[in-house]
């Protein structure tokens, strides 16, 4: 299938990834990659829709019972699906599971539209991740063989060195900064066929080494703030997106859903 850069509507899947946690607007929501590549893509077909199924700390069991069938309904041009990694960062994890709901998940989204986008999400280096990386990796390879099999796009984020830069991590350390939404955004306007308008693999300047005082003060508040309540919802079954909707569950123009 050749790629149309005239596409006229979008509906993305998955969770805080996708969402657009930790992009944060001053009204306390969250922007992120999706919501600037459908900007993006308005701008290009002014008719364009937009819907945004995504909810935060969705596992792919979730995503597969919620959102596949009404984002197959919506019958839109383009579809991503991210999907997968909550699953992979759970103390136990049947990854035959994840693989078999995966392919559910194409092979239902991939006849409804014109182009289904898969991604390797972005990884950061670091201690908390390294026991989870060989998960991580055979739920991106089985990616690569859906998209073979399927006719999908697959946006490697996982393979930027750029993007594991802890410069563009937010301080919970799992959800990416403004830029690095930024970046995502860019990387899949790329995939979908249009022409690139900035390089989003480029590498930061260098930074100045922060002193050890400053390294452990961070660790410590990560690990008050962020990793042990995040240890907590894993042990006990609990998750941020418990009852929560998503921001965008109706495929609509556009520009009635600019905040």
């Amino acid at each position: 299938m050749g790629i149309d850069a005239k596409f006229t509507s979008l509906v993305t899947l998955g969770d805080s990834f996708t969402e657009g946690m930790s992009d944060l607007l001053p009204d306390g929501s969250y922007r992120g990659w999706a919501d600037l590549l459908a900007a993006r893509m308005a701008a290009a077909a002014p008719d364009f829709r937009y819907a945004n199924l995504a909810v935060r700390g969705k596992l792919i069991g979730q995503i597969v019972e919620e959102q596949v069938g009404p984002a197959a309904a919506m019958g839109a041009d383009v579809i991503t699906l991210v999907g997968g990694l909550n699953d992979t960062l759970r103390p136990r994890c049947d990854m035959g599971r994840v693989h078999a709901l995966l392919e559910e998940a194409v092979e239902r989204l991939a006849p409804s539209c014109k182009q289904l986008v898969l991604m390797r999400s972005p990884g950061r280096s670091g201690p908390f991740l390294e026991r989870f990386r060989p998960r991580m990796e055979e739920l991106y390879t089985a990616l690569g063989s859906l998209a073979e099999r399927h006719g999908a796009l697959v946006v490697d984020l996982y393979g930027a060195p750029s993007l594991a830069d802890q410069r563009m991590w937010d301080v919970d350390r799992l959800h990416l900064t403004a830029e690095g939404h930024r970046r995502v955004a860019e990387a899949v306007w790329q995939a979908l066929g249009h022409p690139g308008e900035s390089d989003w693999q480029a590498a930061l300047p260098p930074a100045a080494p922060a002193n050890w005082a400053a390294r452990r003060a961070a660790d410590a508040r990560f690990a008050r703030v962020h990793l042990l309540p995040w240890i907590g919802r894993r042990l006990t079954g609990r998750s941020s997106g418990d009852g929560r909707a998503a921001k965008r569950p109706e495929l609509l123009p556009y520009e009635d859903r600019v905040r």
